[in-house]
Parts: structure tokens; C-alpha cells; sequence
């Protein structure tokens, strides 16, 4: 009889309730025959099929989710007390395995590993990358699932490629409940791990249509920017509605109730959106006493730097994201409450004496809302768009599209119209270029353009609104009054200008870099042309 077999044997009659089947398999049959040797338990040998590190509500809810999938997950955490609790409790009778030691976790999981990360960004990223890799091999998989700023993404896929790692940096939105029962995962980094975590990712991400809100994003840190941008377009969305909100309450004189009655209506329509919904509950939710709680909150917004980093990449890559940046804004504005209340008392302004028909005032906002929406979503992409050259990243916009019309914070009905418009057209310029975009907001002008001119009229500040106008018309506009400023330029700082095609000549070249001297004082030397 072989060894393996006597082994077996020995063991079974010994131990039989600690002992599990298995099957003798060449490739690994001296692992085996070690684990034998030493008590071939339960937890003796490797049966996780993904690991995560980080039990705090988002990772728990993910662990959940993947063993309601039917995947074995080895968890982790740093206060490792933490483990035995959640084994205990939420997971219990679950698919999952504990471990007490990154080595540990490690040792539990299959070959190639992989490792999801849901740490707080930043250098606990790194520290932790640092303590797996003595107990990992080449082609191990490890999967950043936190909010990483995408140059560190960048740099972590570089630095783990040269020693044989696979590094995947993954946008993970949906919040707490998305995450337990579906988020919209956005992964990039290294497409070499791609088929190894696909059919895991597919399988716990939201569903829109039947199809999973996850795709391949890009190289590097791709998966992180197009989360990055999701969450700037967020900040937009939220921005928004708050000035909605705000018109329809200091405006109109609506209760908060009533509010809720319309976004519960928009809820029905172009609308139809999960921020539209929460705020409907908000409106709805009242306090103890009786009164709505969203009355009693401090007016002042916090922040966790994503919106602002998107607008800094704006600006670094001379996109005019300008909603964004004006979302940004606004909760900077908020914050320094303290200075409005005193301003308050010192500046004037308008006050709102609205006389006109509800209904009208509510038509033309939606309509307005939608048009700034659409604008905002427009940008979002042109962003994707410039980024995708500049990085050298090669983007699938219909499948971010697809990621974001379920599982997100941003999921919305209309995304399936721009998951249309890049399918039809994956090189598409701009999505108000599609029929359909530039159809809907040549509908939604005349009530857009009101509303706005309402604000401004009862003293109402909309930023988000306005900036959505103002980059439309900039857009649409063949000639702007840029050509005063480069000659302002031009005039103070010898910053030279380009000509006109058709007013070139010996005097002033096409496409040459023209200094004038304005006004004989001056000289003809010209200040180093260059961009910022």
C-alpha cells in the first residue's frame, strides 16, 4: 500500500471528525502528503477563494455578499478581535474563514491569491501591500477596493509589476447596501488578473438590464480615476438637487412635505434616480416632535476630497469641468458659516415674492434639472476622454456607462441612454453630439433658461445651475471673446497671439506666435509661449 494511502488511514482512525476528503492530485501531492503528515484538517490547507482585509461596514458587506455567491472569503483585520466577532455573528453559518494573521490569511487562500483591500487610502495602502507580499508569490493578486487617489494606483501597479505582482486598483460605489447586495465595481490596473477575478467581481456587482455593473476599466490607475470621476459627477448631482431644493423652498414657499410630493413625482420620470429617492425620504423624514429633521441639520457640507480632486485633474488636463468645480465650491462656501451668518446682517439682495402657478415653476425646474444633468454627465466624460490620451489609457465608455446605471450612488434611468450613445457610437466627440442628448436639452432651454434667470432674479445662488447654462452656451458658441484676452495678454506680457486664417499675411503668419508692440514703448520681444 503507498505511503499516501497508509497516511490516510492512520489519520482517519485517529481523527475522524477533523478529517475532510480529498483528491489526490499530481501537481500537489508532496503539499498533501505534508499536510498528512502533520494533521490534514479543515483549515490545513488553502480553500479561500478571495481574501479581504478591512471589516469595517463596506468590507463586511462585501464579504457577505461574495458568500451568498457561493465564494469562500478568508477575512481579515487589523484588530484582529474584530474577526472573531464578525465570525460569530454576521457571518456565521457563512462561507467565510477567519484569520489572526496576515500570514494566515495568506496560507488559506488559493493559488494565484487575491487579496481585496479596503483600508483607508493612503499610506495604510502601502503598509499593507508591504506586510502581504513576504507571504505571497508572483502572480498573486492584490485588489485596492478603497478611495486611493489614481496616481497611486499608477505607481503601485508600476512598483508590483517589476516584482511580479499583480496590482488591481478598484472603484467600489453603492454604500453599505450597495456593497451587501450588489455595488458597481469599476477595477483597472493590470489586465493579467482580469480572468482571475471577472467571474467573482460579475457575480457580486449590481445588475442593470441582466448585465453585471462591472467591466475592465484600463491599465493602471484607470479603475480609480473613473471612480474618482463617478464621484465628482456625485458632488454635481447632489449640488443640484440642493439648489432645486432651495428654490422651491425659499423661492416658492414650498413645505418640505410638499418638496418631497415633487421629487417623488420626478422620481417617475427623466428623472428617476437613487439621489432623487433618498431625497424624497429625507423630505418625508420627520423628528420627534413633528418636524422634518432635515430642518433642524446644520447648513454647513463636509467633504472627503474626492469632487476636489477631480476638479484639480480638470484643471491640470485644461478640461472645463466647471460643475464639478462648482459643486466644490459650494460646500467650501457652506463650511464658513460663521462668515455668512455675518454677512447676512451686512449685505442685500433681493427677497423672493413668488406669485406665479406652482405647477409651471415645477415643470420648468425639472426640465432644468435634467438639462444640468445632462451637462454634467457630458463633461464627466470629456474628462474620461482627455485622460484616456493622456495617460495612454485605452477606456470603454458604454461599459462605464453600464457600471454606473446600477449599484452607485449616481445610478440613474438616464444612464442607459448614454450606455446607448457610446454603443452606437464608441468614438462619440461628446455626448451632446447624440441625437437624443442635444434633442433633450433643445427641449429643456426655454424652462432651463428661466430657471436660472428666476434664481438670479430672487436672489437665489445657483451655482450648479448656472455654471450647466453658462458651459452650454460657451460650447455651443463658434467664436468667444478669448481673442480679447490674448491680445490683453499680449499687450501687458508679450504673451503673443495666433491670427485668424483668414486675416493671415506676411505680416501676421498663420499659426505663428505673433507679438504687437501696443504701443510703441514697448519693443518686439516676445515672452516664452507655453501652457499652464
Amino acid at each position: 500500500m503507498c505511503i499516501w494511502m497508509v497516511c490516510f488511514q492512520e489519520l482517519t482512525a485517529s481523527r475522524p471528525s477533523d478529517v475532510v476528503s480529498f483528491k489526490l492530485i499530481d501537481a500537489d501531492l508532496s503539499a498533501r502528503l505534508a499536510g498528512l503528515a502533520g494533521g490534514f484538517t479543515r483549515n490545513s490547507y488553502p480553500s479561500g477563494d478571495i481574501g479581504l482585509i478591512g471589516l469595517a461596514v463596506m468590507g463586511q458587506n462585501l464579504i457577505l455578499n461574495a458568500a451568498d455567491h457561493g465564494y469562500t472569503v478568508v477575512a481579515f483585520n487589523r484588530t484582529v478581535s474584530k474577526v472573531d466577532h464578525f465570525l460569530a455573528n454576521e457571518a456565521k453559518g457563512k462561507s467565510v474563514v477567519g484569520a489572526h494573521s496576515i500570514a494566515e490569511l495568506c496560507a488559506k487562500l488559493k493559488k494565484p491569491r487575491r487579496v481585496i483591500l479596503l483600508v483607508k487610502a493612503g499610506k495604510a495602502v502601502d503598509d499593507f501591500i508591504d506586510l502581504l507580499l513576504p507571504h505571497m508569490e508572483p502572480g498573486d493578486i492584490i485588489i485596492d477596493g478603497g478611495n486611493s487617489y489614481f496616481p497611486d494606483s499608477n505607481r503601485r501597479c508600476k512598483e508590483l509589476a517589476t516584482k511580479g505582482f499583480l496590482f488591481v486598483g478598484s472603484g467600489v460605489s453603492g454604500g453599505e447596501e450597495g456593497a451587501r447586495y450588489g455595488p458597481s465595481l469599476m477595477p483597472g490596473g493590470n489586465e493579467a488578473a482580469w480572468p482571475h477575478i471577472k467571474n467573482i467581481f460579475q457575480d457580486i456587482a449590481a445588475k442593470s438590464d441582466g448585465e453585471p455593473c462591472c467591466d475592465w476599466v484600463g491599465d493602471e490607475g484607470a479603475g480609480h480615476f473613473v471612480k474618482m470621476v463617478h464621484n465628482g459627477i456625485e458632488y454635481g448631482d447632489m449640488q443640484l438637487i440642493c439648489e432645486a431644493y432651495d428654490i422651491l423652498k425659499r423661492g416658492a414657499g414650498f413645505t418640505d412635505k410638499e418638496i418631497g410630493d415633487v421629487f417623488s413625482q420626478w422620481n417617475k420620470g427623466v428623472l428617476d434616480s437613487f439621489l432623487i429617492e433618498i431625497t424624497r425620504d429625507i423630505l418625508y423624514f420627520n423628528d420627534d416632535d413633528g418636524t422634518p429633521l432635515v430642518e433642524k441639520i446644520l447648513d454647513t457640507a463636509g467633504q472627503k476630497g474626492t469632487g476636489k480632486w477631480t476638479a484639480i485633474n480638470a484643471l491640470d488636463l485644461g478640461m472645463p469641468v466647471t460643475l464639478i468645480g462648482e459643486a466644490v465650491f459650494a460646500r467650501t462656501l457652506s463650511a464658513i458659516k460663521p462668515e455668512r451668518v455675518r454677512a447676512s446682517k451686512i449685505l442685500t439682495g433681493p427677497s423672493p415674492a413668488f406669485k406665479g402657478d406652482k405647477k409651471e415653476l415645477v415643470d420648468q425646474l425639472e426640465q432644468a434639472l435634467y438639462a444640468s444633468k445632462i451637462i454634467s454627465y457630458a463633461q464627466g466624460f470629456m474628462l474620461i476622454r482627455e485622460a484616456g490620451r493622456e495617460y495612454g489609457w485605452t477606456l470603454n465608455n458604454p461599459a462605464i456607462a453600464l457600471m454606473w446605471r446600477g449599484g452607485c450612488i449616481i445610478r440613474s434611468v438616464f444612464l442607459a441612454d448614454i450606455t446607448r450613445a457610446y454603443r452606437q457610437t464608441p468614438d462619440l466627440e461628446n455626448l451632446l453630439f447624440d441625437e437624443f442628448f442635444h434633442t433633450a436639452i433643445d427641449k429643456a432651454q426655454p424652462s432651463w433658461r428661466q430657471t436660472v434667470a428666476n434664481a438670479a432674479l430672487w436672489g437665489i445662488p445657483t451655482p450648479a445651475f448656472s455654471t450647466a447654462l453658462s458651459f452650454y452656451d460657451g460650447y455651443r458658441s463658434e467664436r468667444l471673446p478669448a481673442n480679447l484676452l490674448q491680445a490683453q495678454r499680449d499687450y501687458f506680457g508679450a504673451h503673443t497671439f495666433h491670427i485668424l486664417p483668414a486675416f493671415s499675411s506676411e505680416k501676421y503668419p498663420k499659426d505663428t506666435d505673433i507679438h504687437v508692440n501696443w504701443t510703441g514703448r514697448g519693443g518686439n520681444v516676445s515672452a516664452s509661449t507655453y501652457l499652464a
